[in-house]
This record gives structure tokens, sequence and C-alpha cells, in this order.
């Protein structure tokens, strides 16, 4: 079975526009959110880090 290079790309383009695309206004929106949930990510783990880092420094008394 074989397909011509000139079927898959007309079946591609027609798939393509049957996709429904996002609006602008919604995409913003969620790259706004995963922007704020990364930074919030980024904020827990830092803190976690360096209670965990203190921790370790109080356990084995490695200055502070």
């Amino acid at each position: 079975m074989s397909v011509s290079p000139g079927k898959f790309l007309r079946d591609v383009r027609a798939e393509a526009e049957r996709v429904t695309w996002p609006t602008r206004r919604a995409t913003l929106i969620t790259t706004g959110a995963v922007l704020a949930m990364a930074g919030l990510a980024s904020v827990f783990f830092f803190a976690v880090d360096q209670l965990i880092g203190l921790g370790v420094r109080q356990l084995f008394g490695l200055g502070g």
C-alpha cells in the first residue's frame, strides 16, 4: 500500500482546515496561566530547597 506525496499533502491540508484553532485571547490567557504556575512552582521549590538546606546544615553543624 503506497500513498503519493501529493495525496498526503492534500490530506494534511484538509485535516489542518478542520482544526479549531484557539483565538489570540485564549492563547494569551493560557500562556499567562502557564507562566504564573511556573513562577509559583519555582518559588515553592526554592523555599523547600532552602528549608531542606537549613535542616541539613543544622543537623550536621555546617556553619550557618
